[in-house]
């Protein structure tokens, strides 16, 4: 159970990091340091769990496919203007916004089905 848990944040963590390093590498209006990078995957994946959370229990009970993933789509955008805020060495300008947001929902999306196989093919053995 703990080993389960451990690959579903590793996996999302992974995610995140990949998304923010793609944006700062693909996209001109978002800018990030090194040490910022670290910063901001910890910051979002906090901030992420709390919006996600918050929608998903509080909000709507019991989501569809396509709403629960307008809200993961939303959480993101709203994670990455708080990591704006917050992140003192992130900046992200403009129409960078929609294309972190996409970025990083992709990444996180493709992370979380890639950890799922892993929990499975160790359920296996």
């Amino acid at each position: 159970m703990l080993r389960r848990l451990g690959i579903r944040f590793a996996a999302i963590l992974i995610g995140i990091a990949v998304g923010l390093a793609l944006s700062d590498a693909l996209l001109d209006g978002f800018s990030a340091s090194t040490t910022a990078l670290v910063e901001a995957t910890i910051v979002f994946w906090i901030v992420n769990m709390i919006v996600n959370f918050l929608a998903l229990r509080v909000l709507i009970r019991n989501p569809s496919v396509a709403t629960a993933g307008l809200l993961a789509l939303a959480s993101t955008i709203v994670s990455l203007f708080i990591v704006n805020l917050i992140v003192s060495d992130v900046s992200i300008r403009g129409t960078a916004y929609l294309g972190a947001t996409v970025i990083v929902w992709v990444t996180t999306t493709v992370a979380t089905i890639l950890g799922g196989r892993r929990i499975r093919e160790t359920r296996r053995r």
